[in-house]
């Protein structure tokens, strides 16, 4: 797990979208979240760091975390160089005030890098003091047989990395139980992003709740387990026909975060009154 004091829910600027990440930040402090993640290279000024602080310090709300841009939408942001992409990223996180880069696993057709990927990754970690928490991915569907996207693979607990970012979305499309795939990444677990699924072939990054991935049970698990990462909405809503409805996601995920990511009790307290008239607590 994380080493950070305790667990804090953000918002990925990637929820908003096509709004912008200024956007992004103006709901996340407006709505109550504790910080966001920001998707770097959707919207252009999220590449910019500087701008990026300014937003920060105007809404007085801290970057989490920093996506890395390796999706195949930013593929030419900040270069084409995959390394450099990811030092690159982790100087924005030590500039923001961040302790996590995400990222994902190297595309197939990216032989160098992804035969260099887990050690690269090791290295990326020691030499900056950033965290690179790489995300669970899935097998891309055709008709009668998947695709591997994805190298060495698209699973991280097939790889030893240090850390890993733990997707709903993408679990509920690569047809695994979000609470099993937590408990084999075990320490590693570092970051989530929390979200939904039906099972779909299509990514669907659902309000956390609407799917059928065991969302609750999983925050329900994390509480119980002391999870100190950062919990970050990372939902679609680019189907909202406007701000309000927009909104009403983004309460929603929220609110269902908070109800859910709480521990059980687990003292059964009774009293006894001692001979000399003492009150004494019996815990069991």
């Amino acid at each position: 797990m994380s080493t950070s004091k305790t667990a804090r829910i953000g918002l990925s600027t990637a929820s908003v979208y096509p709004e912008s990440t200024a956007s992004g930040f103006e709901l996340a402090a407006r709505l109550g979240y504790d910080g966001v993640e920001v998707m770097v290279g959707i919207d252009p000024l999220s590449t910019q760091i500087d701008a990026v602080q300014r937003l920060v310090d105007y809404h007085q709300l801290p970057v989490l975390a920093i996506h890395a841009p390796c999706l195949l939408i930013t593929q030419r942001v900040w270069g084409t160089d995959p390394w450099e992409k990811l030092e690159r990223s982790a100087e924005a996180a030590k500039v923001l005030g961040a302790d996590v880069v995400v990222v994902h696993p190297p595309f197939r057709w990216q032989r160098d890098y992804a035969r260099g990927f887990v050690d690269g990754i090791a290295r990326l970690e020691d030499e900056t003091g950033v965290i690179f928490a790489v995300e669970n991915m899935y097998p891309w569907r055709a008709p009668g047989r998947g695709l591997q996207a994805y190298a060495p693979s698209w699973d991280p607990t097939e790889q030893d990395y240090a850390h890993t970012t733990l997707d709903l979305s993408h679990s509920s499309t690569a047809e695994q139980d979000c609470v099993e795939l937590a408990e084999t990444m075990g320490k590693s677990l570092t970051h989530l992003h929390l979200t939904d699924g039906t099972g779909s072939a299509k990514d669907e990054h659902l309000v956390p709740g609407r799917g059928t991935q065991r969302a609750a049970d999983l925050l329900h698990n994390l509480a119980n387990q002391d999870f100190r990462g950062h919990i970050i909405i990372e939902i679609n809503t680019r189907r909202a026909t406007s701000r309000s409805e927009r909104e009403v996601d983004l309460v929603e995920s929220l609110e269902f975060t908070r109800k859910h990511f709480v521990r059980s009790s687990s003292r059964r307290s009774s009293f006894a009154v001692t001979p000399e008239g003492e009150i004494s607590e019996l815990t069991r």
